[in-house]
């Protein structure tokens, strides 16, 4: 972060002395005001409901332009990454802020495979949910539960206790996925092989059984590899925020990740594929899309068109390509190629880039579009779709955890508000009341 030659200056109408504020430069991106002092010099707060045009703090490890469709992770465009990479290797670029070379990618990935097991004690916390408990409540409990377990890692001043506080997180959570939807249709746990990849050791702990050896799909395993990549962190959103702010109060590492996950259960947030899948369904087939279509553009009638436009990207979602291009890849693999969901999913697609309403607007399919249909294909229940997102993002929360813990700014998050209450007053007698 470097400081710019020049200065803002906020003059007041009502007579107050004008203040002064630094400019800060990033490397790429607008131009930031450091309104630290502005309550110091001027007694005023800003007001920004949804922090739409306020930076929380300062990271170099993921940025996002939405005028041009861009993401990177530590510099890196994810088109390369989805591509070139495995999910690990990306794990360790958002956490060291390099690519690893051969040697620093077998060990990294030989400590994470040694690390996916959990405690055997886990099963107790299991037996305690019911069997139709949404499985984001489930990892809710037992992600921060895991802190019961590893006291050994638990002081956040120690980098090295943070270190293996992040491995922890990475091999555990595919386990604790795999075994909230086992729990969930009643079959033994699976549990975890060290001679498979992260991707593959996780649709065999989903999917595999006591009766017979599961088989490992290689096209299947690097379909979750790639949607494990795109979703792995996405800036400062709703749940990486929540990290923050629970990291800010020195909270232990599992505590912040199950706070983490507790927002992104959000429909507003981990919910849109699944929104996006559920309303294909509803469409039900591409005869009903004009008429879909229709109530979508009358503001009266409370359709939506999901999996269509985002709050960040007012391009094409670079990753919504990316999974576009897995999705052909996994129908063809299952034979589903013609599979209805699917077409009707393409038609919808060209009908909506065609439309000059949804053109002039902008609203271009992003990732969400895609997942969905993909997980399906996997095999995945539409209940364990935010599971999966909580799975992918774990590592951006925690590198972004890391971050500010050893961030010298860093302190306790404590927005400041516009109160609009009723002014002070005495409390009356009760019988005065």
């Amino acid at each position: 972060m470097n400081i710019s030659d020049t200065k803002a200056t906020l003059s007041f109408s009502d007579g107050s002395q004008p203040v002064d504020f630094p400019i800060y430069k990033g490397t790429i991106g607008p131009d930031v005001l450091d309104i630290r002092k502005l309550y110091g010099q001027s007694g005023k707060f800003t007001y920004d409901p949804g922090f739409m045009s306020t930076a929380s703090c300062q990271s170099a490890i993921t940025y996002i332009d939405g005028d041009k469709g861009e993401l990177l992770y530590r510099g890196y465009p994810i088109e390369q990454l989805a591509v070139q990479c495995d999910f690990l290797e990306t794990c360790y670029l958002l956490l060291n802020g390099e690519l690893p070379n051969k040697q620093q990618k077998d060990t990294f990935t030989n400590t994470v495979t040694r690390h996916t097991m959990v405690h055997e004690q886990m099963q107790f916390f299991f037996r305690g949910f019911r069997r139709d408990a949404h499985p984001m409540s489930v990892l809710v409990g037992t992600v921060g539960a895991l802190a019961s377990f590893y006291h050994d890692s638990l002081d956040i001043n120690d980098p090295a206790q943070r270190e293996i506080s992040a491995i922890r997180l990475i091999a555990k959570m595919p386990t604790l996925v795999a075994m909230a939807y086992k729990y969930s249709i009643g079959q033994p746990f699976v549990y975890p092989r060290n001679d498979l990849s992260y991707s593959a050791n996780f649709m065999r702990m989903m999917f595999g059984n006591p009766c017979e050896e599961y088989k490992v799909n290689d096209v299947l395993v690097r379909a979750l590899d790639r949607i494990l990549i795109l979703h792995a962190d996405h800036e400062q959103n709703a749940s990486t925020s929540t990290v923050r702010l629970a990291g800010s109060s020195g909270a232990n590492p599992f505590a912040c990740i199950a706070a983490g996950i507790a927002c992104l259960w959000g429909p507003a947030h981990g919910g849109a594929n699944e929104a996006a899948l559920n309303m294909l369904k509803e469409i039900g087939t591409p005869e009903n899309i004009p008429d879909f279509i229709a109530k979508v553009k009358d503001k009266n009638s409370g359709v939506k068109l999901m999996g269509f436009g985002h709050r960040v990207y007012k391009n094409f979602d670079p990753r919504a390509k990316l999974m576009r291009e897995t999705c052909y890849e996994v129908l063809n693999e299952l034979g589903l190629q013609n599979d209805p969901l699917f077409a009707l999913a393409m038609q919808l697609e060209k009908i909506a880039l065609e439309d000059d309403y949804f053109v002039s607007r902008k609203l271009y399919p992003n990732v969400d579009f895609y997942s969905g249909i993909v997980q399906s294909a996997l095999g995945i229940p539409v209940s364990l779709f935010t599971g999966i997102f909580a799975m992918a993002r774990t590592i951006g929360w925690i590198a972004q955890w890391n971050e500010m813990i050893a961030d010298p700014e860093q302190k306790i998050g404590r927005p400041r508000q516009l109160y609009i209450g009723a002014p002070r007053r005495d409390v009356p007698s009760i019988d005065k009341r």
